[in-house]
């Protein structure tokens, strides 16, 4: 079958849509990664290096807030294109088509200075909060990972973001979050410029950040892939690294952007 076009003639299926958006999925209460602005503007590390690869490919990015427990849904149905807001590799790889990955995290443990919670093991018959569908609820859960440590708390208690757990920490409620470490130095840095909260030195474990695909979606990854390159080649990652205190997390370099 073919199709006429201005008298010449092509085979069906010559011209594949053009893409012209990218609509990524986030948290918007996920800071330092996604989050609102004074100004009501969603803005964050993962949304400007967002911008800037929509930029490169001439196309207009679309910021679409989500419900984290929805993400996979999201994905499914096409009201994104991609999951990209700290979003953690490890114990997902074959579930998603993944970009290169960007950024070392690690899963910590936040607690008031005035705890007394010093080690982990501190945390028996201790009240813990998590993001609901997190990689630190998955850690916790995971037989292979921290689970052993889960079952010695009184209590762990999902929440829909973090914001909402650091409420109930400051309040007494909780002894404790467990989260990513970008995130609990940003809520730190912003909340009590530190003289409340204290990270454990011990983590819970380490990972890697990267942008989630659907499965399959090769073609998407790619592109983003060879944006990100540019990027790093241009040096506007890491003025953005810069720019959101995450110099010393990220590890993406031109060498494995490539």
């Amino acid at each position: 079958m073919c199709v006429t076009v201005v008298g010449a003639m092509f085979p069906m299926g010559t011209f594949a849509e053009e893409r012209t958006s990218l609509k990524v999925g986030f948290d918007a209460e996920y800071p330092p990664y996604g989050y609102m602005d004074e100004n009501g503007e969603y803005t964050g590390f993962d949304l400007e290096l967002a911008k800037a690869v929509c930029e490169l490919r001439g196309w207009e990015l679309v910021k679409v807030p989500i419900n984290w427990d929805s993400k996979d849904m999201e994905l499914a149905s096409g009201s994104i294109d991609c999951i990209w807001n700290g979003f953690t590799i490890n114990g997902r790889e074959d579930d998603y088509t993944w970009s290169v990955p960007y950024v070392d995290n690690s899963q910590v443990i936040v607690v008031s200075k005035k705890s007394g919670i010093e080690k982990l093991e501190d945390l028996a018959g201790k009240i813990v909060g998590v993001q609901a569908a997190s990689a630190a609820l998955q850690v916790l859960q995971d037989e292979e990972q921290q689970k052993d440590l889960a079952d010695t708390f009184a209590t762990l208690q999902e929440f829909s973001d973090y914001n909402s757990a650091f409420v109930e920490l400051q309040a007494g409620s909780l002894d404790a979050i467990a989260m990513d470490i970008g995130v609990a130095n940003y809520q730190i840095k912003t909340r009590d410029k530190g003289d409340q909260f204290v990270i454990l030195e011990e983590s819970l474990n380490s990972e890697q950040y990267g942008i989630g695909f659907k499965l399959g979606n090769t073609e998407l990854c790619d592109q983003v892939n060879e944006s990100l390159e540019e990027l790093v080649e241009d040096g506007t990652f890491a003025e953005l690294a810069e720019k959101y205190e995450l110099t010393d997390m990220v590890c993406l370099t031109s060498d494995e952007a490539e």
